[in-house]
């Protein structure tokens, strides 16, 4: 096995793979993929529901683990499984030519809900595997360099899956069917990092009943406040997320390539951010910056409503404000996992980690598919006001933001009482001045070149104490 340090490094390694197969395999292609086959509104929404709805296999494997004594030989080949479950999806339409193309949609869905199911029954093994081996002291400050790369990884594979998609000259269901099978290449390189990683014993508890296993951590105050929290916001988010490519595809008329390439620039805001991200959830807590970065996560919402009916125009409007916007993400993501991964107890850590997000999961999954239902039915629908036409896109679109704004009020319910003020955040990322908040997040930038000069200072004034602390004893 890998000593920790380099065990560490491995992990980062590993999460840049999974994100290269992330992007191939469940890429905004795959939207242009089903539309291909004849999907509608409906279709779409159920897509975009399944990754949240089949959360619920999160707490099938919060189950399993306790019964479990090491978690990765489990973990390890339903992760093979899952990476080269699309692949049937991908290649099928090339062979089996009689089939219609209904039939290949609703396969299309089939598996992806499996292949989810998978992700999601795999996910909290592989959390709470993490939070037994890496240690606490600096955890979102790790994931947070993690995230940097994995950014970074994300917006070099979508950049290549565009060119690739563009230039090729293949049609769309050839072209997806080659990413989707190198995305599982790297898929299954990514799993078999983990086989020299060690792995401490899953931390039991005694004689567990299944009503106190699943109820253990609704029971405790501070982290139910977060479940209600990640609840809601799923809830406010599903309204509006799962239909930005295709309204952009369908409504603006963007065509994959151009989407894929805009994609790509949404991952350069998390990858340039996420290790500041990482130092300011570890120093002011999870809280605050969950605080901070759902109350911009309206903006992208915003944007989508006041986009206009031209295919360029609207794409260089869209690449400031999805860079901004996976900048929330990372910050989200970021403190979502610092805060299950130091509030779950070693013991029924898995369950921790699945109440911390399957819920919350399902309610977004269902959201989505109400969603999709809606936008089925009102296909066709539109409303002229003078110059401005309003359609069903932009209904779901202007209640999603109207839902975020709450979710960033209802982030304030958390229970950290640990965690700083968010205007101490504020204070620190872009100053106290009207003039100076304007800058945000160029402030963001300012305080981490601050930061990392103190560090180094402070470095250089520790190597200098024990110079002079050596130079004594001599």
């Amino acid at each position: 096995m890998w000593s920790q340090k380099v065990a560490q490094r491995a992990i980062i390694i590993a999460g840049c793979l999974a994100m290269v197969y992330t992007q191939l395999t469940m890429s905004p292609a795959t939207i242009q993929f089903a539309r291909s086959l004849g999907a509608t509104g409906w279709h779409i929404g159920l897509l975009g529901a399944l990754p949240t709805l089949m959360l619920f296999m999160q707490f099938v494997a919060a189950i399993l683990a306790n019964h479990l004594h090491y978690r990765r030989w489990t973990w390890f080949s339903f992760s093979i499984l899952q990476r080269l479950m699309l692949i049937p999806i991908a290649a099928g339409p090339w062979f089996f030519l009689s089939f219609s193309d209904q039939t290949w949609l609703w396969c299309l869905i089939a598996l992806t809900a499996m292949n989810h199911a998978l992700i999601h029954f795999t996910t909290p093994l592989w959390l709470s595997w993490m939070g037994d081996y890496l240690p606490h002291t600096g955890l979102n400050r790790y994931w947070g360099i993690r995230q940097l790369w994995m950014y970074w990884s994300g917006a070099l594979s979508l950049l290549g899956g565009a060119f690739f998609l563009s230039e090729s000259g293949l049609d769309i269901r050839q072209g997806f069917a080659i990413l989707v099978c190198i995305g599982g290449l790297f898929g299954i390189i990514d799993i078999l990092i983990f086989l020299k990683v060690d792995e401490p014993p899953v931390t039991k508890m005694k004689e567990p009943k299944l009503k106190e296993v699943l109820l253990i951590p609704f029971k405790n105050k501070r982290y139910r406040s977060f479940i209600f929290f990640t609840c809601f916001w799923h809830f406010a988010a599903m309204v509006g997320s799962p239909f930005i490519s295709f309204y952009l595809l369908d409504y603006i008329g963007m065509d994959v390539f151009l989407l894929l390439l805009l994609w790509t620039c949404s991952w350069v805001g998390g990858a340039i951010f996420s290790k500041r991200l990482g130092h300011m959830a570890e120093h002011f807590g999870n809280r605050p910056t969950l605080i901070l970065c759902t109350a911009f996560k309206s903006t992208n919402m915003l944007g989508l409503l006041l986009l206009p009916q031209d295919p360029i125009v609207a794409f260089w409007i869209m690449v400031p404000i999805f860079i901004f916007d996976s900048l929330l993400n990372a910050g989200i993501a970021i403190a979502n996992n610092g805060f299950m991964l130091k509030n779950s107890p070693a013991e029924n850590r898995t369950m921790f980690i699945a109440a911390g997000t399957a819920v919350a999961g399902m309610v977004g999954g269902l959201t989505s598919i109400l969603t999709g239902a809606f936008l089925a039915i009102t296909s066709g629908w539109s409303i002229a006001l003078g110059e401005i036409e309003i359609n069903h896109f932009h209904i779901i679109f202007a209640i999603s933001l109207v839902l975020r704004l709450a979710a960033a009020v209802f982030a304030r319910t958390i229970r950290e009482p640990e965690s700083h003020w968010t205007v101490q955040i504020v204070v620190q990322l872009v100053g106290v001045t009207p003039l100076r908040i304007l800058r945000f997040p160029v402030g963001l930038y300012r305080s981490f070149r601050s930061d990392e000069d103190t560090l180094l200072s402070r470095k250089k004034c520790r190597t200098r104490k024990k110079r002079w602390d050596s130079e004594k004893e001599k």
